[in-house]
């Protein structure tokens, strides 16, 4: 019952911890939740989660890689592949021998080995930890796949090369032909190992759907144990656990680009449940860690043997090498690969700068810290074994402030007249939320809803086409193209009729009404205000006609059964021009094709619904439907806007009010039709 109550609180944390982060936006959310991680564990409650390595790695780095790997661009990483591998392996090297020297030298009491053990520790970036920080600024997106490599990549180099500092100081060996080949052999059997079970899952994965189980269930249950037996089997063979769930991820990921299986609804479901897997495991990362430090600090600080200022500032010396190391080290291998490949940008001092603070320490460096033995083959304690993990923690801590104070000013645009990007700003931030709902819909569209879907897209398409209209000249042309769309449309429906006609299908009487209706539509569309007085004659002819002509049951019911097959004559009108406008349609002219073929749809419904039958009944429900996930998708996509900083807090709720009317007045136009 503690155990449940435990992680009850730690998921209580990571919720307020977004609760703060929304009203104190300029704070990131791990530094938040680190935070709140100390407080926890400084309070009086006997709160106390002791640090088991090997479970942490396969527990949370494990999916959290995996997940990356999943996402990562894998054009990106192939085409930045040399300036990926000089930070990933290059600066990780360099940093060991540099810094671990640079240890020693400050630091006697710490034997060189280990020295170089801590050294590697802090080599690896944090490729959790910089997508938390880097979601609140505009990075450019080179720089941005440069550090996703480097961070998908830097681990296994830097716990390999921690691996073998430790084992030199527990045992005074060390043999740099040996760890050089021994490093080889981890990295390429880590992710041959990994695509090779990936593959194999994959396989189970085809074998289980053939055997025509598309139980969704069982196939998301296959894809989250994916990156935990993967880990778990790769490090049984000491290869790199941490590459082989990157090259899975990967795989699976080419495997879903290539897959033309109808799976839409377990993509759905798989985005959806990795999205919360994703959110609780990177909050429960940084508040583990929060809760680590009150115990590692007080170690050092309660000790007499240590001055607690000369301790902290061996952190900032420590991590001041680390960044300038950094620094230097990206101008010149940046350079040496921008001299031998002009297709890279030249560098500017600016993107050397955003790459430097970038370089997060996180998790995997405090967790690698734990995993230092407490004593030395002889039996003896090891050396500093304290100190060393009070140093990495305050190195992350160091390097997560520097990142989140100074990674906004280097990443600032410049800026424009305030009121004009307001609106600009308020504009894209619309189209977005209009872009993703349209998704949305496209991703649920299916053959028993289409012509809802397709209704729905159409009020988007709607919507975005006067956004965009931001000039006259543009507002006008749009017009001139969509009015002869809309009467080759009607030109469809004109040579419909002309078909029934010919095949005597339709009486003379009821071909002439199609016709004058036909005139009409035509007349709306190219002379609105002629029109407008046209329906306003027919409206009055109509109520002069109830009012003075005496009602006939005969003439009624002979009415009725006209209308009935002047409204079915007008849905199969409104079918042929929907069949026309879809053989007319490309991507280039898609957005107002939709828009009318979606207005042919809703006359199609209304004409249903006049007739009261079941399938209108239908339409309405899965346009609900698609509506309520539409809106829900606005909302999400305004709120990531937010949180990636693109959107002040005024905007977002300027356009939740204006998502939240729409819904509203959606909802009230249509609840008439509601059973």
């Amino acid at each position: 019952m503690e155990f449940f109550l435990l992680i009850l609180l730690l998921l209580i944390i990571i919720g307020l911890s977004s609760f703060i982060n929304h009203f104190l936006p300029f704070i990131p959310v791990p530094l938040i939740q680190i935070a709140l991680g100390v407080l926890l564990a400084s309070l009086p409650l006997g709160i106390h989660i002791p640090m088991d390595p090997e479970l942490f790695f396969v527990l949370f780095i494990a999916p959290l890689l995996f997940h990356d790997g999943k996402n990562v661009s894998r054009q990106a990483l192939w085409k930045l592949r040399k300036p990926i591998l000089l930070l990933a392996l290059g600066l990780v090297f360099v940093t060991v021998f540099a810094v671990g020297y640079l240890i020693h030298w400050l630091i006697p009491s710490i034997p060189l080995p280990a020295a170089f053990a801590l050294a590697a520790i802090l080599s690896p970036t944090d490729v959790v930890a910089v997508g938390a920080i880097s979601s609140r600024v505009k990075i450019p997106k080179t720089i941005m796949h440069v550090l996703e490599g480097e961070g998908l990549m830097n681990d296994a180099s830097g716990l390999v090369a921690f691996k073998f500092a430790v084992a030199a100081t527990v045992t005074g060996v060390f043999s740099l032909a040996e760890a050089s080949w021994s490093f080889i052999v981890i990295a390429i059997g880590g992710l041959a190992g990994g695509a090779i079970l990936a593959f194999l899952i994959i396989r189970l994965k085809i074998f289980i759907r053939r055997l025509g189980m598309e139980d969704v269930t069982i196939h998301m249950l296959i894809q989250l144990l994916t990156p935990f037996v993967i880990f778990y089997i790769i490090e049984h063979f000491h290869l790199s656990g941490i590459l082989s769930v990157v090259a899975a991820g990967i795989v699976h990921t080419i495997y879903r680009d290539r897959d033309r299986s109808p799976a839409m609804q377990l993509q759905v479901v798989s985005q959806s449940t990795w999205t919360v897997l994703i959110y609780i495991l990177n909050g429960l990362v940084f508040v583990l860690l929060g809760l680590q430090i009150p115990s590692v600090t007080n170690e050092i600080f309660k000790n007499p043997l240590f001055n607690n200022w000369e301790v902290s500032k061996y952190i900032f010396i420590i991590t001041a090498a680390l960044l300038l190391l950094r620094f230097l080290w990206i101008c010149g291998a940046w350079k040496w690969v921008w001299l031998f490949k002009k297709q890279f940008q030249k560098p500017s001092i600016k993107a050397i700068g955003i790459i430097t603070i970038s370089g997060v320490r996180g998790a995997v460096t405090l967790a690698g810290a734990f995993t230092i033995p407490y004593v030395l083959a002889d039996g003896s304690p090891f050396p500093e074994r304290a100190l060393i993990i009070f140093i990495a923690a305050g190195v992350i801590l160091v390097t997560l402030i520097v990142a989140s104070i100074f990674l906004p000013i280097l990443a600032r645009t410049e800026k424009g007249k305030p009121e004009e990007q307001r609106e600009e700003i308020e504009r894209s931030a619309i189209i977005k939320t209009i872009d993703a709902a349209i998704r949305s819909i496209r991703e649920l569209m299916n053959d028993d809803n289409r012509e809802a879907a397709v209704s729905v897209i159409a009020t988007y398409n709607q919507i975005r086409n006067r956004l965009n209209n931001v000039s006259d000249e543009y507002s006008k042309k749009l017009k001139l193209v969509e009015t002869e769309i809309r009467l080759k449309a009607l030109e469809a429906e004109v040579h419909y009729i002309e078909k029934m006609k010919n095949t005597g299908q339709i009486d003379r009487e009821t071909a002439y009404l199609t016709e004058e209706h036909i005139q009409r539509m035509m007349l709306a569309v190219t002379n609105r205000m002629h029109y407008r007085r046209l329906f306003i004659w027919s409206l009055i002819k109509r109520s002069m006609y109830k009012l003075f002509v005496p009602k006939n049951e005969e003439r009624l019911k002979y009415r009725q059964e006209k209308s009935k097959k002047l409204i079915q004559l007008k849905v199969n009108m409104a079918k042929a021009a929907i069949q026309y406008l879809k053989e007319q349609m490309t991507p280039e002219n898609e957005h107002i094709y939709l828009v009318i073929i979606g207005e042919y749809n809703e006359m199609i419904m209304k004409f249903k619904l006049a007739k009261k039958g079941a399938d209108s009944n239908q339409y309405i429900k899965l346009q609900r439907e698609l509506r309520a996930k539409a809106f829900q998708a606005e909302r999400d996509e305004i709120q990531n806007l937010y949180e990636e900083g693109e959107i002040t807090i005024d905007v977002l709720r300027k356009i939740r009010k204006q998502i939240n009317i729409r819904e509203a007045y959606w909802m009230e136009e249509n609840s008439v039709h509601v059973h």
